[in-house]
């Protein structure tokens, strides 16, 4: 979690929320999820609330921007494409993570046109 949010600073990347000991609770939620092959890697991993970890359950990057816009939230779209780059990168340096690579490079393209 240290690490997560020193990378992508003290909020959570969907409602932007400061998360603080004691007040938000933070958790490391997986951008692509487990449940659709995402890796349980560093690269994978960005700094949600609870709230929204538990809100968004498997939805989509792309899907759940449109949905935290609509809640009058302001997402990070900045930290979640970097995120998705990380995780390109990763299998572009080390190969492995097949399974996951259509669905980064949809997101990537969809999150892109949303800019």
């Amino acid at each position: 979690m240290r690490l997560v949010l020193e990378r992508d600073g003290g909020c959570c990347i969907w409602c932007r929320r400061p998360i603080a000991v004691g007040l938000v609770e933070a958790t490391t939620e997986h951008l692509v999820p487990r449940i659709k092959g995402g890796p349980s890697i560093l690269e994978n991993e960005v700094a949600a609330c609870r709230r929204c970890n538990g809100a968004r359950g498997h939805v989509t990057p792309a899907e759940w921007i449109v949905e935290c816009r609509g809640r009058g939230w302001q997402p990070d779209v900045a930290a979640v494409l970097a995120a998705l780059h990380r995780l390109r990168a990763v299998w572009i340096e080390n190969g492995g993570l097949r399974r996951i690579r259509p669905y980064v490079e949809s997101q990537i393209r969809r999150i892109e046109k949303m800019k």
